[in-house]
C-alpha cells in the first residue's frame, strides 16, 4: 500500500505534489453487467518540484490501462494492495520529473465492478414504474474512488465534464449542466454530455440513469423523477426559487447556474444529497402538503457551505454541515418566522442528544473535529457535525452581538473562501481577523472567552447549553404531560388537541411521550383512535409514532413498521426502527 496523504487521512493521493484541475469521464452504462466502462482523463498540475509519480485513489475498479496524454510510449503503473477502508492506490510512474506549475493528463481505461460502492443498481421491480432499471450514485464521503480513479479528497477542487452512453429510452443526468445529446451509432443508445464549470470536490460527482421526466418549477429549477411521480413532486417543491433567493440575500449570488431536484426511488438512503445543479432527495419528502421541504432549504444552503466553501478533509466535516444547518435555519426564519427557526433548533438538539447517547458520551467520534486516521468517515456519520456545529455558530452569534453583527461576517466568510477547501484553524483565524477589523480588540477579547478546545476536541454534548424560544414547544409539552398523566379516558382528549400543530410539533409531542416512558398500550389504543397517527402520510410523524409504539411493545403497530421499512431506505428512519 502507498502512504496515506499528509493532507487527508482518508486518501492515498499525493495531494502535496499534484492537484487535479479537471476530470473528463467517457463512460458506457451496462445494466446487464451492472458496470460502467470507459475512460477517465485526469488533468493534474504539479504543486511541488521534481514530481515523479502520480497517485490516484481507487476502490473496486478494474484498471485496464493507463496512458500519459501526448506520449506514445507506455507508462508504468501499479495498483497497490487494497486497504480494507480506503481501497487501492493507483501509482503511476511519470517518464520525467515535473516542476511546479507544469500540467499532465492521465488517461485511465477502467471498469467498475459489483463491489463499487458508489453505484446503486436497481432492478425494474425496485422502481415506481416497474418497467425500467435505474442507476444512481452516492460518492460522499469516500466513494468517488469507486466511480472513477481520482484524487478522492475534499481538499481538491476540480471541474469536470462527461459523455455518458445509456440504453434507450433511458435518460442520464449529472451534477453538472447538460450540454446536449446525440444518438449512439448502434441505434440503441443515447450519449448525454455534461459540463461542470464551477470547481467542486470529487464527492459531488453524481450520475443518475433511469426513466426520467422533468417539470419546470422556477426560472432555474426543474424537478425530475419517474413519470409516475413527477407531477406530485413538482407540486411539492414549487417554492424552490424562494429558498434560493433567500440564500442569496443572506450570502452571495448563486454560482451554479441551475438548481434542479431529483426525486429518487425509495431505496435512496439519505434525506437529500447536495450534488451541484442536481440535488438528490428522498421520496419520503412527498407528504402532499409541502410540510417536509425544509430538507430542500438544507440542500440549497450547501450551495454555499460545502459545495462552494468546502472542508479540507472529513475531520472538519462540521464546516460543511454545521454551517449548512445554520444557514438552513436562517432561511426558515426568514420565510416562516423566528419561532420556527428556534423550534427547529430545539428539535435538532434533541436529535443530537440521542445520537450522543447512541455513540456514548465519551466516544471520540462525538467530538466536533474527531481524529479519523484509520476510520471510515461513514462510520463517524451522525448528527454531531450538523447539530453541535450549529450550536457553536448559534452560540457565537449571540456572543458577538446577534444577527446584525454575525450575518455580515457570514457573507464575508463565503466571499473569502469561495472555491477553497479549509480547516477549522483557517475558519477560526478568519473569524478573529474579521471581528478585529470590523469591531475592534474588545471583540477579540470576547472571542477569547470561548472554550475552543472543549467545543472542538472534547466528546459529548456541547460545553454551552444554548437557550431557545419555547413558543412553539410549549403546547407540545403541555399536551404530552396531560397524556402521560391521564388514564385511558377518551373524554379528556379530542382531535382538536393537535389540529393547529405543525407536523414538527406533532413529532415533538410524540418524542416527549416516548421520553416519558409512561405510555400504556391502552393509552396508545386511545391516542390512535383520536389522532389517527398509524395511517398518517407524513413520514416524520409516522416514524415518531412508530418509535413510540415500539418502545411500548405495542403489537398492532408491528405490520405497519414492517411495511415502512420495506417501502423506503432512508437511514434516518430505517436504522432506529431496526434497532
Amino acid at each position: 500500500m502507498c502512504r496515506v496523504s499528509s493532507v487527508d487521512p482518508n486518501s492515498f493521493a499525493n495531494l502535496d505534489q499534484l492537484h487535479t484541475q479537471h476530470v473528463h469521464l467517457d463512460l458506457a452504462v451496462d445494466f446487464q453487467r451492472r458496470e460502467l466502462a470507459g475512460k477517465a482523463r485526469v488533468r493534474l498540475v504539479a504543486v511541488a518540484s521534481d514530481v515523479t509519480k502520480a497517485v490516484l485513489d481507487t476502490r473496486a475498479l478494474h484498471i485496464d490501462d493507463v496512458q500519459l496524454a501526448g506520449h506514445s510510449a507506455p507508462v508504468e503503473y501499479a495498483l497497490k494492495d487494497a486497504h480494507p477502508i480506503y481501497g487501492s492506490a493507483l501509482c503511476v510512474t511519470l517518464p520525467r520529473a515535473y516542476a511546479a506549475g507544469e500540467t499532465l493528463e492521465l488517461v485511465v481505461s477502467y471498469k467498475t465492478t459489483k463491489e463499487s460502492g458508489a453505484l446503486q443498481w436497481l432492478a425494474p421491480s425496485q422502481t415506481v414504474g416497474k418497467q425500467h432499471p435505474y442507476l444512481f450514485t452516492q460518492c460522499q464521503a469516500i466513494h468517488a474512488r469507486s466511480l472513477a480513479p481520482v484524487q478522492d479528497s475534499p481538499a481538491i477542487k476540480l471541474t469536470y465534464s462527461a459523455s455518458i452512453r445509456v440504453p434507450k429510452p433511458l435518460r442520464a443526468l449529472m451534477s453538472a449542466l447538460a450540454t446536449g445529446s446525440d444518438p449512439g451509432e448502434d441505434g440503441a443508445s443515447t450519449i448525454y454530455r455534461f459540463e461542470q464549470r464551477t470547481k467542486m470536490p470529487s464527492y459531488l460527482i453524481a450520475l443518475v440513469v433511469g426513466n426520467l421526466e422533468g417539470r419546470e418549477v422556477g426560472p432555474r429549477s426543474t424537478v425530475w423523477s419517474e413519470p409516475e411521480v413527477v407531477e406530485r413532486a413538482a407540486w411539492e417543491f414549487v417554492d424552490t426559487e424562494r429558498f434560493i433567493a433567500t440564500g442569496e440575500a443572506l450570502l452571495t449570488p448563486y454560482e451554479w447556474g441551475r438548481y434542479d431536484l431529483l426525486v429518487l426511488p425509495g431505496s435512496f438512503p439519505y434525506g437529500g444529497m447536495e450534488n451541484p445543479c442536481l440535488t438528490f432527495v428522498t421520496p419520503t419528502l412527498l407528504a402532499g402538503d409541502r410540510s417536509l421541504v425544509d430538507v430542500v432549504a438544507h440542500e440549497i444552503a450547501h450551495s454555499w457551505m460545502g459545495n462552494l466553501v468546502t472542508t479540507r478533509n472529513w475531520e472538519h466535516f462540521w464546516l460543511n454541515e454545521g454551517w449548512t444547518v445554520f444557514i438552513e435555519r436562517k432561511i426558515i426564519g426568514r420565510l416562516r418566522g423566528e419561532p420556527a427557526r428556534q423550534f427547529s433548533a430545539m428539535i435538532g438538539l434533541t436529535g443530537l442528544r440521542k445520537d450522543i447517547e447512541l455513540f456514548g458520551p465519551t466516544n471520540a467520534l462525538t467530538a466536533l473535529t474527531p481524529n479519523l486516521t484509520e476510520v471510515d468517515p461513514d462510520d463517524a456519520f451522525s448528527r454531531v457535525p450538523y447539530e453541535k456545529g450549529f450550536n457553536l455558530l448559534y452560540y457565537l452569534e449571540q456572543l458577538v452581538g446577534g444577527p446584525s453583527v454575525f450575518e455580515p461576517y457570514m457573507k464575508a466568510h463565503v466571499q473569502a473562501f469561495a472555491g477553497q477547501s479549509i480547516t477549522t484553524a483557517e475558519w477560526k483565524q478568519f473569524l478573529y481577523d474579521y471581528m478585529s477589523r470590523h469591531h475592534g480588540e474588545a471583540m477579540v477579547k470576547t472571542l477569547d472567552t470561548v472554550n475552543w478546545h472543549a467545543w472542538f476536541k472534547e466528546p459529548g454534548m456541547p460545553p454551552v447549553t444554548n437557550e431557545y424560544d419555547h413558543t412553539l414547544a410549549n403546547a407540545c409539552t403541555e399536551l404530552s404531560k396531560r397524556q402521560a398523566a391521564s388514564g385511558a379516558d377518551k373524554g379528556q382528549f379530542s382531535a382538536d388537541d393537535i389540529k393547529d400543530f405543525t407536523p414538527y410539533q406533532k413529532v415533538l409531542f410524540l418524542q416527549l411521550l416516548a421520553d416519558s416512558k409512561s405510555v400504556s398500550k391502552e393509552k396508545l389504543d386511545l391516542m390512535d383512535a383520536i389522532y389517527e397517527f398509524t395511517h398518517v402520510v407524513n413520514c416524520e410523524i409516522r416514524f415518531a409514532w412508530q418509535m413510540l409504539c415500539l418502545h411500548a411493545a405495542y403489537v398492532p403497530i408491528y405490520p405497519h413498521v414492517v411495511a415502512f421499512v420495506k417501502e423506503q431506505g432512508r437511514m434516518k428512519y430505517v436504522r432506529p426502527l431496526y434497532r
